[in-house]
Order: C-alpha cells, then structure tokens, then sequence
C-alpha cells in the first residue's frame, strides 16, 4: 500500500511539473479562435457534469447522514444547519452557475473586444452588504439556538448525570436521590474509587457508579463533564451533542431524549442505514450489526481513540427507573 501511495505521488510530482513547463511556453503560442471555442464549449460541458455528479451524490448518500434528532433540542440544531445548507447550496449553484456560464458566453471571439471598467460602487455594495446581512443574521439565529439549548434553569426534575473520559474509556455516575453529584478530584482516585469522587461529601454517598448509561425518554438530562488525563470530547450524534471534557474543570450540556433506542431502531432512515451496514459487514463475513446510541470521543486523544464509546439506551421513564434502583450506589461498592 506504501508502495503504491509513493507511486501515486511520483504520478502527480510528474504531472505537475509537465503542467509548469506548458505553463512557461504558453508565453510563445497564441490561442486561435478554435482553442478559444473548444476551451469554452469545454467549460460547458464540464459544467453540466459537475452540477450532475453533485445531484448524484445527494442522491446515493443521503442514507449514510444520521436520521432525525433523537432530542428535542436536537431539533432546532438540525432547523439551524439545514437552513444554513440550503443558503450555502444557493449561494454555490448560483456562483457556480455563473462562473461556468461566463466562461463559455464570453470566450475569445474573433473581432469581440472585452468591456472594462476600474470598478462599480453599486457592485461593490451589493456583494458586501447582503452577505453581511445574511451571515450576520445566522449568527444571531445561532446564539439563539445556543443560548435555548444550553439553558436549563427552568427543567422540572432533572436527570443529572456525570460523564469521566479518560484514555481511553468512560465511566458514568448519577446522581442519587438527592440529584445533587458529590465532590470529585482526580487526587481521590485509589483502587475502585476511579472517579475520584470525595467519599467525606455527603452527596456523594447516594451516587450511582455505571459503566453503561440509560436514558430516560421525555426528561431532560443535565450531563457534567471531566477528564482525568487530556482534553476529549464528548460526542452523542444522534442526540445533536457534543461538549469537551477539559482535565482540571467541569463543562455541561444537557438534552431531552425523545425516541427510545427500539423507536430509534424502527425509524426507517435507520433501517436503511443498519441495512447497508450489515450488507458490507456480510461481504466481509462479520457478524450483523445492531442499532445503539453511542457516546463517542471526538478528540483525537491517543492511540485507542478510535474505540472509546460507551453504549446509551433510552427507554421510557418507568424502565429507567427500575434499572437506576437496581444499581448499587458508590458506598456500596466502595465498601
């Protein structure tokens, strides 16, 4: 593969080169009307392709982007990057559009002679002030859906959960019955206690230690991140978060879960997803996959980056409730 690469590379050095010196001589030849008519008709041609290809490629892989927002906050993410999309796709198959255009309506002709001027005030107004406008508009729109997102002061019960990255694993603890996380420091850290968490802290008692974490549908979670080691990030696609985990303080975020993980795995973008998963996986002779929710690392944080997730169930309140009471709080395991 090294080989082949090193080749490849030679290929294009090579190809560049001859490019430079075509490019030196061209000071010697003069493009007839011909060249002029086939560089345009050309331009056309590879114009029509380009906007082709692109159409294809929406088209063929659409079903690998991810399925709709599993949280409802998620939702005005997706509102936010959509619209913002469509203004960039506009925006580039308009310009595009014109470049393509321009280069075959205005090719050299014999006897046609090119109309110039220094500059145009209107112009120049036209494509400084409406992008001003535009951009600065899906910025306030942006810190708006911010702010609504990272606002959780006015949730009514919420789930709060802790999340500990470290090279290259997470670890999880919940909050007890006083939904109040106690204390931690990495300088606790000895034996099991791997969160370091201050076992002299009242509130830390009740905590529930967990190395898989469930969600339940409907309410609204409020995760505490840390890291014991470098920065990580904590990454959960299908819910539209992510936030870093930064060794030395604690960073939040927090979503309301709205598809359960069996929801999840009969949506039908999902469906079509896992499918064309499971096809290259039986090509390869692996075994089928199974839709979950992921907590991902999406920092590239050392060698075994790659395989640092942790599996996430949503399921209805009633059924998080009785596995969270079925978990031994950190006393009990401590002790």
């Amino acid at each position: 593969m090294t080989a082949l690469l090193y080749v490849i590379l030679a290929i294009v050095i090579a190809v560049a080169i001859w490019q430079v010196a075509s490019i030196l001589n061209l000071k010697s030849v003069i493009a007839t009307n011909k060249d002029n008519n086939t560089q345009g008709i050309l331009f056309a041609v590879f114009g029509v392709l380009f906007y082709g290809f692109m159409i294809f490629c929406f088209v063929k892989y659409s079903p690998i982007l991810l399925p709709e927002s599993a949280s409802v906050e998620g939702e005005k993410y997706d509102t936010l990057y959509l619209i913002t999309m469509l203004l960039i796709l506009f925006v580039q198959a308009v310009t595009q559009f014109l470049l393509f255009f321009f280069a075959f309506k205005y090719r050299g002709k014999k006897g046609s002679k090119a109309l110039f001027y220094a500059d145009s005030h209107k112009l120049e107004m036209i494509w400084t002030i409406i992008p001003t406008v535009v951009l600065a508009g899906l910025v306030l729109y942006g810190l708006t859906v911010w702010n609504d997102v990272m606002d959780s002061s006015d949730a009514e019960n919420p789930l709060i959960v802790e999340v500990y990255a470290k090279q290259f694993q997470w670890e999880a603890r919940y909050a007890g019955a006083d939904n109040e996380l106690g204390r931690a420091n990495v300088r606790n850290i000895k034996g099991i206690n791997t969160m370091g968490v201050d076992m002299t802290d009242k509130n830390a008692i009740d905590d529930i230690p967990v190395r898989e974490l469930h969600l339940p549908k409907g309410r609204k979670v409020i995760f505490k991140f840390r890291s014991q080691d470098v920065l990580h990030s904590a990454f959960m696609p299908h819910f539209r978060a992510q936030m870093n985990c930064v060794p030395g303080m604690v960073t939040e975020f927090s979503f309301t879960p709205k598809m359960t993980t069996e929801e999840m795995r009969a949506n039908e973008a999902t469906i079509a997803k896992v499918e064309g998963i499971n096809k290259i996986r039986a090509e390869k002779g692996e075994d089928p996959y199974e839709f979950d929710y992921l907590l991902l690392c999406n920092k590239i944080c050392g060698s075994s980056h790659y395989n640092m997730q942790m599996k996430i169930i949503v399921e209805e309140e009633a059924d998080f409730n009785n596995w969270l009471n079925n978990q031994k709080t950190i006393a009990q395991v401590i002790n």
